[in-house]
């Protein structure tokens, strides 16, 4: 039997939280049993308060009445809700965390993040995510700056490490994320936790 208390709460929740706002099912777990939030889910979707991404994941979609058409959702907002859905702690992998830092501008073609869990593909449109297992030392227990700094050391390399990405890194942070900084890479790598030193120095 549908019923209309926990409808009127799930929308609630959707229709306060920002335009963009990407969900998955388990976000409503505390208000209704799984079979109840997917039929309002479902009812959301057909009265167009929100839209299905892909197959458990939907947005509360930001429309540009210009252009007459629905914005296109983050990449990175997706990422995090598959990742929130599944329990895996991800962080922008390589060249996607250098465009997250500002070190690059350049957009990636595809969307990858280092993670905890297994390695998966996803594909919506024509945007592609990927999460790629990797040591948890570099990514577990660590704040989300350390981590999605540590990435975007990987994906300058040793080799092309040079004063300027020092200074850009050392300038983009606070002194308190130095410090957590050095505390979150002690366990890293020789190369990764001696250059962190000299952004933090």
């Amino acid at each position: 039997m549908y019923n209309d208390t926990y409808h009127e709460k799930i929308r609630e929740r959707i229709t306060t939280s920002k335009r963009g706002t990407i969900f998955v099912i388990s976000d409503f777990a505390d208000i209704s049993p799984t079979p109840t939030i997917k039929k309002v889910l479902s009812r959301l979707v057909q009265d167009k308060t929100i839209r299905r991404i892909m197959r458990g994941i939907y947005e509360y979609p930001i429309y540009n009445a210009f252009l007459d058409e629905y914005v296109a959702p983050s990449p990175h907002g997706i990422a995090k809700a598959l990742a929130r859905n599944f329990g895996w702690t991800i962080v922008p992998y390589e060249d996607a965390a250098l465009n997250m830092l500002g070190i690059s501008t350049q957009v990636p073609a595809s969307w990858t993040y280092a993670s905890d869990g297994p390695y998966k593909k996803y594909a919506y449109g024509n945007v592609t995510i990927q999460f790629k297992h990797t040591s948890n030392k570099d990514i577990t227990n660590l704040s989300a700056k350390s981590a999605l700094i540590i990435q975007a050391l990987k994906a300058i390399g040793r080799d092309n490490m040079n004063d300027t990405f020092i200074k850009q890194f050392s300038d983009m942070l606070t002194l308190n994320e130095k410090e957590s900084l050095l505390e979150d890479t002690k366990r890293s790598s020789a190369w990764i936790s001696g250059t962190i030193r000299q952004i933090c120095a």
